[in-house]
């Protein structure tokens, strides 16, 4: 667990047995909302590879809406504009963001997979920029979910007033000044090369005190500090000889995942005064095109076959290290080449599930992590290389996404949503 500080706890790994590849849309829909009880543009195809006195923050009772800037367009005049303290600018649009453009009538839709990655450190494995590379190789564009104090000194902790926890309280470990360093180095390439920077918020506390049972306002609390932590990092870390990062956080990030997947219901009240359009916090769901949650597209972690089909379980690293290993990240070491193997046939068996059928977009949800020998970072590689050169696959961020649905007819959504994840249909009856 060396690339990802501190140890992490997930949501509960789930099985569910189901029928194999046809299932109707009612049980679909059934067995979605038992599994969640228990825990969510257009480009060319690609067939080739190408080439901070930091603030405490808190959510105050009468206080100016801190998302207000989120709905601001600051007007582009070609040069760069520095934020507060130095730590962000704002360079104009991102570049190389997919055209998000309506259905034909007839047309069928490109296969969406969203790649995303929890925490999004430059350890010392180097994770964040070998997934960057490998973006930028296969025309893909990632979510990087960055963790928020893994831009503040350790010796600045006590600036975090976590909801319910001491301050500077975490349940992971705090940054080293040097990967402090390469991540923000790594967050300014992400960002030029197309990718999307999201928040994983920032203690990961589960369980007990964590997102579960945080209110409204305890949201709103973290969300703050979040941007407090990732706007002012030249005054925490006193780091003046970096530039500023090349984009503004309270535009650009319009979506998370909760640590551990908890708290989705009073998170959505919260993030709607951000401005911001998504949430990738849903603990399960089948792979069904999704929907809206009180205004807020839900793109929920999903349920792929798993061992051929016996069961169901969640596309995330960790649920394949507690299906295959109990949990425990170094299992029997014999048997990593067995696992990696499944791991890789479970991805790919989900792939094409909706590939050659609803074309639904598959989420695929991991730590910067090496458990098991880094088997599940193997076969994420293997997976990226395998879906992204299909044709009619869009390997693009969750940002991307929303953009593409914003601009669907409404009952185009809702025919695709009436679809079973295995079933090819008639697009010319689907798509008018």
């Amino acid at each position: 667990m060396k690339p990802t500080p501190g140890r992490r706890r997930k949501a509960r790994a789930r099985r569910h047995t189901t029928r194999p590849e046809f299932v109707t849309l009612a049980a679909l829909l059934v067995v979605a909302s038992v599994v969640a009880g228990f825990l969510a543009l257009t480009r060319p195809d690609s067939t080739a590879p190408t080439a901070s006195a930091g603030s405490k923050g808190g959510a105050k009772s009468g206080a100016k809406d801190p998302g207000a800037a989120a709905t601001a367009e600051p007007k582009w005049d070609g040069r760069t504009q520095v934020l507060g303290d130095g730590s962000t600018s704002y360079t104009g649009p991102q570049k190389g963001e997919l055209k998000p453009v309506p259905l034909k009538p007839g047309e069928k839709p490109p296969q969406f997979v969203v790649f995303s990655w929890d925490g999004a450190l430059e350890g010392s494995d180097h994770l964040f920029s070998h997934y960057r590379e490998l973006a930028r190789e296969y025309n893909a564009h990632m979510t990087f979910f960055l963790t928020g104090i893994y831009l503040l000194p350790k010796d600045k902790k006590t600036l975090y007033h976590p909801p319910m926890h001491s301050p500077g309280a975490a349940a992971i470990d705090y940054a080293t000044d040097e990967h402090i360093r390469d991540t923000l180095g790594q967050l300014r390439l992400a960002y030029e090369q197309g990718n999307e920077i999201g928040t994983h918020f920032n203690g990961h506390f589960c369980g007990a005190k964590g997102g579960g049972d945080w209110s409204v306002e305890e949201w709103k609390s973290e969300i703050d500090q979040f941007y407090s932590f990732v706007e002012k990092w030249k005054t925490n870390t006193g780091f003046t000889d970096i530039p500023p990062l090349p984009f503004d956080f309270r535009k650009e990030v319009t979506g998370g995942r909760a640590p551990c997947l908890e708290g989705q219901p009073n998170l959505l009240k919260a993030i709607k005064s951000y401005g911001w359009r998504y949430d990738a916090s849903s603990p399960g769901d089948f792979q069904i095109w999704p929907a809206k949650k009180n205004g807020i597209w839900d793109f929920p972690l999903q349920m792929l076959p798993y061992e051929d089909g016996k069961y169901q379980g969640l596309s995330m690293d960790f649920n394949f290290l507690y299906n295959q290993s109990g949990g425990e990240t170094k299992g029997d070491p014999a048997k990593y080449p067995q696992w990696e193997q499944q791991t890789v046939a479970s991805y790919m068996a989900g792939f094409n599930r909706a590939y050659y059928g609803s074309r639904a977009p598959l989420f695929i949800g991991n730590h910067f992590e090496d458990w098991n020998g880094g088997i599940y970072m193997k076969s994420i590689d293997q997976v990226i290389k395998n879906v992204c050169t299909k044709k009619g696959v869009k390997c693009v961020s969750f940002k991307e996404l929303a953009d593409w649905m914003d601009v669907q007819k409404p009952e185009t959504l809702q025919a695709l949503r009436g679809l079973d994840p295995a079933q090819s249909p008639d697009w010319s009856t689907v798509v008018k």
